[in-house]
């Protein structure tokens, strides 16, 4: 669970955007595996590239989610996620972490989905009618709040959020995976959170 930088954090905030974190035994154990199963995909053993999608799938779909806020076309955007990461597999340079590389594939299918909508992109109330869950978020109000904070921050601002605190990248692996400077991340990122500040009540 991620820490709400500095004092004053509004409505527990930090309690209400969870990051999907990764699963094994032993975070070195875990990276370890990663790095062999990385290592047989490349070789072309599908079955290798199975555990990839099982860990990280649940952080794709949310990522993407809070940025095109359409469950249908977010379930599309992590396939072709997940296929144009096997495809791609083959050029990864072992022992680099696996995460910031795919939510950057992730990043620039769901920028490029937003960019050919034509309409504007669904409110997140209404993407939740009929009372299902939010990729990787609970039902609690609080959680509820957050997300409807998230949606009144422009485009840009929410980006750096969500890969910051959601996917749980650094500001270089967020710059990374937008294109764009680390010293923009951070810029954003300060002035996204002080607009969190505002709208939950500090």
């Amino acid at each position: 669970m991620w820490r709400f930088p500095k004092a004053r954090e509004p409505i527990a905030l930090m309690a209400c955007i969870i990051i999907v974190k990764d699963t094994g035994v032993g975070r070195e154990d875990s990276l370890i595996d990663e790095q062999d199963a990385i290592r047989r995909c490349q070789i072309g053993d599908r079955e290798s590239f199975r555990p990839i999608v099982e860990r990280y799938g649940s952080v794709l779909m949310g990522t993407i989610y809070l940025m095109v806020r359409d469950r249908a076309i977010s379930e599309e955007l992590v396939q072709e996620t997940f296929v144009r990461a096997w495809n791609g597999i083959a050029t990864f340079r072992l022992g680099r972490p696996l995460k910031p590389w795919l939510v950057r594939i992730a990043v620039n299918q769901a920028l490029n989905a937003n960019a050919r909508r034509q309409t504007p992109v669904e409110p997140l109330s209404a993407a939740n009618e009929g009372g299902a869950a939010d990729p990787g978020f609970g039902q609690s109000d609080e959680q509820h709040e957050v997300r409807q904070a998230l949606s009144r921050l422009s485009a840009d601002h929410r980006r750096v959020v969500v890969l910051r605190y959601f996917a749980d990248l650094s500001t270089r692996e967020a710059a990374d995976a937008l294109g764009i400077r680390e010293g923009t991340v951070k810029s954003r990122l300060a002035r996204a959170l002080e607009q969190l500040r505002e709208i939950l009540g500090s």
